[in-house]
């Protein structure tokens, strides 16, 4: 069957700008259908949610589906499955009903496909019990079920328990999902898939996709086991590898901080397999925004087998900065060739004199979403003698941020001037150290609090 399917996710989908995520690379793979027979339950949706273009693109999914394994098993289009293996179909709404028991025939199959009509509820776990019911129990064929659906579980007892015990029973189940009107729950398909569920499971949004989903999987199934596998995954600049996990199967090794490659010396050879590789990556970028996380990951195997992953995004925050006073603006100053003394007018200035300019920064801990703060500083100074001397406040008001939780404001570059002439009777010198205290001051302006207003009446 080569590679029956292949994935790539993160863990998280948003993080801070020094941030880490787990990576997850999985694969899966079996042998070929040629030399290896296989009986495959066809499970289909006929739901009322799958009424109109929904139902006829898994029609021609399906019946693709058909097509590839019929030329795989014995090199032709003849209408017939060779080297021993079989299709069925089973399709499923209030019931599950038996379209087409195992069959090496290919009309048979597309009639069966062709007769679905749309109504009534979705009852998953007769559909399992039905498809487990249609493989013969003596055959030594491959048992896989391919399950196609569009929705949560509206009729029937619950299905997980049906899929489990088929899995128990040696069954491969893959499942197709289209996210209807029901709207699918991911996890309840990766529950019923076999392990791992990451190389499982595909699902789409637009019903459009249906018949490359069904033929990607049939071009999969159909395809050797692979060997000399070769994995090259070079992450986004933005990021870098921190650590890798041993995978489950062959080696990985970092090139470098954006580079690994995963080694696999066989996989799927004499029977379903499946392998997986986690690493983590921290980002080292400085801005904000949504990014991929790779920059290019390339497959290849002595078989030449096609792999594609997808490529996965995350948001990543690198914080608010607040910036309360811009730097003053410059005036320009040129200079002649031949001159050795110029006159410039600065303009005026307003309340400066000689000293040192103080710049402070600080980081307002857990601010809730929408909320204005009020920031007040106040400088003083400690002279030699150990009198206290006010040096100035800042007052702020530092904007409401629309994170979705509550999260640290960084508040950058609040200026003091100290001038040197010190209001002090103590001896002072300008290169002698000066000692400075700075007290903060914030809390909440906007509140949802309002007082109570009651009205009394006397009788």
């Amino acid at each position: 069957m080569g590679i029956s399917s292949s994935n790539k996710t993160i863990n998280v989908t948003q993080i801070d700008c020094k941030g880490t995520l787990k990576v997850t690379l999985a694969l899966s793979a079996s042998p070929d259908i040629a030399s290896t027979p296989t009986d495959i339950i066809l499970i289909l949706d006929r739901s009322g949610s799958m009424a109109g273009s929904p139902l006829d693109n898994m029609k021609s999914g399906a019946k693709t589906f058909v097509s590839i394994i019929e030329e795989a098993t014995d090199g032709t289009q003849n209408g017939t499955i060779g080297s021993g293996s079989r299709i069925g179909v089973v399709s499923f709404s209030d019931a599950a009903t038996v379209n087409s028991p195992l069959t090496t025939s290919v009309a048979s199959l597309n009639a069966a496909i062709d007769s679905l009509t749309a109504s009534g509820t979705t009852n998953h776990a007769d559909a399992f019990f039905k498809a487990m019911q249609s493989f013969d129990p003596s055959s030594t064929n491959a048992k896989v079920i391919v399950m196609f659906t569009d929705g949560k579980t509206t009729s029937g007892i619950p299905p997980s328990p049906v899929a489990a015990a088929a899995r128990a029973s040696g069954i491969i189940i893959y499942c197709i999902g289209l996210i209807g009107s029901d709207g699918i729950d991911v996890n309840v398909l990766n529950d019923w898939a076999t392990d791992p569920d990451s190389s499982h499971v595909a699902v789409t949004p637009n019903d459009s996709d249906l018949e490359d989903l069904f033929a990607d999987l049939a071009a999969n199934i159909s395809k050797p086991g692979a060997t000399n596998i070769v994995i090259d995954e070079i992450v986004n600049p933005d990021f870098q590898i921190i650590s890798v996990i041993p995978p489950t199967t062959g080696s990985a090794v970092m090139v470098n901080a954006t580079t690994l490659q995963w080694n696999i010396p066989k996989l799927g050879v004499s029977s379903n397999e499946g392998a997986t590789l986690e690493f983590q990556i921290q980002h080292i970028g400085q801005s904000t925004g949504t990014k991929k996380v790779n920059d290019s990951i390339t497959y290849s195997d002595t078989e030449g087998n096609v792999v594609q992953f997808p490529d996965p995004s995350v948001r990543v925050d690198c914080g608010i900065i607040v910036i309360p006073e811009p730097c003053p603006v410059p005036v320009d100053i040129t200079i002649g060739g031949c001159q050795d003394f110029v006159t410039v007018n600065l303009g005026d200035t307003y309340l400066s004199s000689q000293g040192s300019i103080l710049q402070l920064d600080l980081t307002l801990k857990d601010v809730c979403p929408n909320r204005q703060i009020a920031l007040a500083i106040i400088l003083t100074e400690v002279d030699s003698c150990g009198t206290t001397h006010q040096r100035g406040m800042k007052t702020l008001t530092i904007p409401a941020h629309t994170f979705p939780t509550c999260k640290d404001v960084f508040v950058k570059c609040i200026p003091f001037v100290l001038p040197e002439e010190s209001n002090t009777s103590c001896q002072h010198s300008p290169c002698m150290a000066r000692n400075l205290k700075a007290q903060i001051i914030a809390h909440t302006i906007d509140t949802n609090y309002r007082c109570c207003e009651s009205t009394i009446t006397m009788n």
